[in-house]
């Protein structure tokens, strides 16, 4: 079979993808490739990805450093390990080595804000400095498995062990917040190396925590430069090349949306193992039984800020609505004023008649990327809204949906992505054996959802959380965490050479 390199392409030119069909390249597509450009074409929809040449060789780059530096880790020692986590977390923990760090995120910060961005996430604040030290300090005091017995099987004159060791590369794309470098590094414990791109917005707080703190901690500790290898790169597309690149032995994507499902398909075709953290949002439905001031508490406890696990859809059966309604939305406005804003409210349409009317008539400031906007306090969604993820500021935004029975909402959970994260507050553990039953969901409780995350369930800092919006994980649990990434070798102890089959 012939073949050649692509070094231009015309428009209307014909690519095929998925076996049977073809994406037609358009005029600006073809315009804007060069040659040292690369092509990355989705097989499940035809997307055609351009990656420039400049991210294709900064991803390229990043990813080979990765890839040198784990064929040293052999000779690193958990001790090694131990030492670069407490270096790291010492750093960040110095005022005046942190000094660089808290300046690139103020720019960082007000380039994002002036562009209308959201900077919940991207603030590094005392609370978030404090978790990654705290987390950089609980990966140094987690036991190195690195070699560890999995399993031994005794034989005749011979003995197999199972033991864990190192996966090798993992690649991460990281939504723009500084704290991801504490969940990254994590991998090291296992004896992997790391590659990443963070998003563009917190991209120069990424740099300078690279060069003042991470890289010297590394140096301190004897590590190989390259074990933790940042792709300094504003350009998506070099995320998309990292992700495409087959070298990776995991590859994790962390976001949101078409974003996050772009990454996953193009790691997934070029043979990666896949990890991806999409949409989240959490469901809470009040159970037959439940007290309207257990509501409330869960409710108001599940909206401190806004992160995946955040509160995102209120299920409440039709015949509690009177009592329950009245707990949840004064939760709400709880929520609301302790961040000093408004609520934002969407009722699924049908359950408007819970509501009272001046939600649906007030118009009041909500806290939005670009600043407060005027709007009314409670809109109206279809059922299909159910799917919507709300991204908030400082109003927490939530969906009220009054339904049925409890099955119902189980029922609609299971319909609509993401399939997350589900909580019935319940008293009767009989209702609460059923609900897990019948919900598709990783996570499930019966309480506030905000505990779902590695450090705080586990203390253990994560590398991601799954939703089930693709099905079931294979072996494993939703909370990805550094010690998560390994492979598994057999070893054999044969004590008499004399023998065969």
């Amino acid at each position: 079979m012939a073949t050649d390199r692509l070094t231009r392409l015309v428009a209307g030119m014909e690519i095929p993808y998925g076996g049977t069909r073809v994406a037609i390249v358009d005029e600006a597509l073809a315009a804007a490739f060069e040659d040292g450009d690369a092509l990355v074409v989705r097989q499940d929809d035809g997307e055609l990805i351009h990656i420039p040449r400049t991210a294709l060789v900064t991803a390229h780059d990043a990813v080979s450093a990765a890839v040198d530096a784990f064929a040293e880790m052999g000779s690193v020692t958990d001790d090694d390990i131990d030492r670069f986590y407490l270096q790291f977390a010492d750093r960040l923990a110095d005022d005046e080595t942190f000094g660089p760090i808290a300046s690139a995120n103020e720019c960082d910060v007000d380039t994002a804000r002036t562009a209308g961005r959201s900077v919940t996430r991207l603030v590094l604040d005392q609370r978030m400095r404090d978790d990654m030290i705290d987390g950089l300090r609980q990966w140094a005091s987690a036991p190195g498995l690195r070699g560890s017995v999995v399993e031994t099987i005794d034989h005749d004159r011979w003995r197999l062990e199972q033991v864990r060791d190192g996966l090798g590369v993992v690649g991460f794309v990281f939504e723009g917040r500084p704290n991801v470098f504490a969940d990254a590094t994590g991998v090291l414990r296992g004896g992997n190396t790391v590659v990443f791109r963070i998003g563009s917005d917190a991209l120069g707080t990424a740099r300078a925590i690279m060069d003042s703190a991470l890289t010297p901690a590394l140096a301190a500790a004897g590590l190989p430069h390259g074990a933790v290898s940042l792709v300094a790169s504003a350009d998506r597309a070099a995320g998309v090349a990292m992700m495409n690149d087959p070298r990776l032995g995991l590859a994790v994507a962390r976001g949101s949306g078409p974003a996050t499902a772009r990454l996953g398909a193009v790691a997934r075709q070029a043979g990666n193992a896949v990890s991806l953290h999409g949409t989240g949002g959490a469901w809470i439905v009040a159970g037959g039984s439940s007290e309207p001031s257990n509501v409330g508490a869960v409710v108001y406890h599940s909206l401190d800020r806004k992160v995946c696990n955040t509160l995102n859809t209120m299920c409440i059966p039709a015949d509690r609505a009177d009592t329950l309604v009245p707990a949840f939305l004064h939760a709400l406005e709880r929520a609301a004023a302790r961040r000093g804003s408004n609520p934002k409210l969407h009722v699924l349409t049908g359950s408007e008649v819970f509501v009272p009317d001046e939600w649906f008539s007030t118009v009041m400031p909500i806290s939005r990327a670009e600043g407060d906007v005027m709007e009314p306090k409670a809109v109206m969604i279809p059922e299909s809204g159910l799917a919507t993820e709300w991204e908030w500021e400082d109003s927490p935004e939530v969906t009220l949906a009054v339904v049925p029975t409890v099955d119902t909402a189980a029922d609609l959970f299971n319909q609509y992505i993401p399939r997350f994260m589900a909580s019935l507050v319940t008293e009767d553990s009989d209702e609460f054996d059923r609900f897990f039953r019948a919900i598709d969901a990783p996570f499930v409780g019966n309480g506030f959802t905000r505990w779902v995350d590695g450090q705080y369930a586990l203390n253990r800092p994560e590398l991601g959380l799954s939703n089930w919006e693709f099905g079931r994980l294979f072996g494993r649990g939703a909370i990805l965490s550094g010690d998560s990434a390994f492979t598994v070798r057999m070893r054999v102890d044969q004590s008499d050479p004399d023998i065969g089959r």
